[in-house]
């Protein structure tokens, strides 16, 4: 077996959509960065690379480079999956966390699951995704940003 963890963290603008795993969520503001800026896929990709000791995502998606400004972080995360794959693992289960005063993301979580799951291939009783708020406590607690954290179990691909 093999485990690994991920965080990402982006902060919050106006004129942007607010993308978590794949879903666009209604909200006033998005996450800033190169890509999509997907918080939670980062997260899980930086999760899935660290359990095969690949490095990072910035290491295969350089935020400097022109051919992923504005990239659709669930074809990253696919790639991510088929590295994973050329490895010899495949994922047992992924759980994360995503870390966000507002929107409220209680109603969406079931269909953000299923979307991660259709991405990385794996049936959606193996993608966990929990939402907490940090008490208003730090940039992310006053609204300026989304974190989130991942762990990623791989076991021997059959």
């Amino acid at each position: 077996m093999r485990i690994g963890n991920g965080y990402d963290i982006h902060r919050l603008v106006p004129g942007r959509p607010l993308i978590l795993g794949g879903i666009p969520l209604p909200y006033d503001k998005g996450l800033l960065g190169h890509s999509d800026a997907d918080v939670l896929t980062h997260a899980i990709m930086d999760a899935l690379l660290g359990a095969c000791a690949l490095g990072d995502i910035g290491h295969y998606f350089p935020p400097g480079d022109p051919q992923w400004a504005g990239a659709d972080s669930q074809v990253l995360l696919r790639q991510v999956t088929a590295l994973v794959q050329e490895q010899g693992w495949q994922i047992g289960n992924v759980d994360a966390v995503v870390i966000a005063e507002a929107p409220k993301l209680k109603p969406y979580l079931s269909q953000i699951r299923q979307r991660l799951a259709e991405t990385m291939g794996i049936p959606v009783n193996q993608v966990s995704v929990k939402a907490t708020t940090n008490e208003t406590l730090d940039a992310v607690g006053a609204g300026e940003g989304i974190a989130a954290y991942a762990v990623a179990l791989l076991v021997p691909a059959s």
